[in-house]
């Protein structure tokens, strides 16, 4: 199983992400897909999730800034993420099931 992530960088604050997770070795169609971040010193944080039937979670009020999303035909995971802040500045990390991807760093910053 590979899972590999793309769509990290710098930007200022207001800007936009799109962040993509591509998935192969496995049936991505079958599992809960979604995102964590992390940031140096604190434990991993949900983002939010998709169920293997298509029922969206997201935590907190992120779900007024960023949207998830996934094509089954792409085996691909997205995140969009707008109107970002310094506080979402973190290590993204997707996951298919209990599959993790590498993590991508995204900072906001002017």
């Amino acid at each position: 199983v590979q899972l590999a992530e793309s769509g990290g960088g710098m930007v200022q604050p207001g800007g936009s992400l799109r962040l993509s997770c591509a998935a192969s070795g496995l049936v991505f169609s079958c599992y809960a897909v979604g995102w964590f971040r992390q940031t140096p010193g604190e434990q991993r944080e949900l983002v939010a999730r998709i169920s293997s039937g298509g029922v969206i979670d997201y935590v907190n009020s992120l779900s007024d800034r960023f949207t998830i999303s996934r094509d089954n035909t792409e085996n691909t995971l997205y995140l969009q993420m707008n109107d970002l802040k310094p506080e979402d500045t973190a290590v993204y990390y997707c996951f298919v099931g209990a599959n993790w991807g590498q993590g991508t760093q995204v900072t906001v910053s002017s």
